[in-house]
């Protein structure tokens, strides 16, 4: 057997080493960004966001820093007192910034939707993968429509009720779907032609990152798409 390869779920030994570094080095991202808001008090406009932000890192690692200083913190008004008017998002900026709050809610139904997936049994045609696909973007539809109804678009707007229910909903909905067009399809292609690892193995932590990663990316048109048209506003 190849010497490079784990004995207990022939995991290659450079993804192990990978996965470690690349986890860990998300870690410190997500840790700089809540030090810059809690301790240095670059305190986010809209306070959910203070939670997007780092967990944006958890999965983007590296790449999530540039997009915080540049798109992020200046909604902070300590910035704002320090560097006057914040600067005006292009549309591509615009989409990609409403992007972060849906992979942070599927982010979180990862954390949530796996190990219940997982201690539960449960299965569709004997699979658990596509209950976990389906629990996960449940908790994150929820989780996104709470964050669009309460923190963005519909009090941004000053939508009634009525409509900023439709409107959280329709944000949500078409959100989460194109995201899980790249995760589930990452998941999919993990589950049946390469290898999945356990849940508690960390390549199972990197393989879900990249896959956030990928969702990020196939959800990227759909958020431009509610933007251009004016039905979402981006934090």
């Amino acid at each position: 057997m190849n010497m490079d390869m784990n004995m207990d779920n022939m995991t290659p030994g450079w993804l192990t080493a990978v996965s470690w570094a690349f986890v860990g080095l998300a870690l410190l991202c997500a840790v700089a960004i809540l030090y810059d808001v809690y301790g240095r008090g670059y305190r986010q406009r809209v306070r959910a966001m203070e939670a997007v932000w780092p967990i944006t890192a958890l999965y983007f690692g590296p790449l999530a820093l540039p997009a915080y200083y540049r798109w992020g913190r200046p909604r902070s008004e300590k910035w704002q007192k320090e560097q006057g008017e914040t600067p005006e998002k292009t549309l591509s900026a615009a989409a990609a910034t409403g992007g972060t709050p849906g992979g942070a809610a599927s982010a979180i139904g990862h954390v949530i939707g796996v190990p219940l997936v997982v201690l539960s049994g449960l299965t569709i045609a004997g699979q658990s993968l596509w209950v976990m696909i389906l629990v996960i973007a449940v908790i994150a539809t929820v989780l996104l429509f709470v964050f669009e109804y309460f923190f963005s678009t519909v009090p941004t707007r000053g939508l009634s009720s009525g409509e900023g229910l439709t409107v959280a909903l329709l944000i949500a909905l078409v959100t989460v779907l194109a995201f899980d067009v790249g995760m589930g399809g990452w998941m999919l292609v993990m589950h049946y032609l390469l290898f999945m690892p356990p849940p508690t193995d960390v390549t199972f932590l990197f393989l879900m990152q990249v896959g956030l990663i990928l969702g990020f990316l196939t959800g990227y048109p759909a958020v431009l798409w509610l933007v251009r048209r004016g039905i979402k506003t981006t934090a």
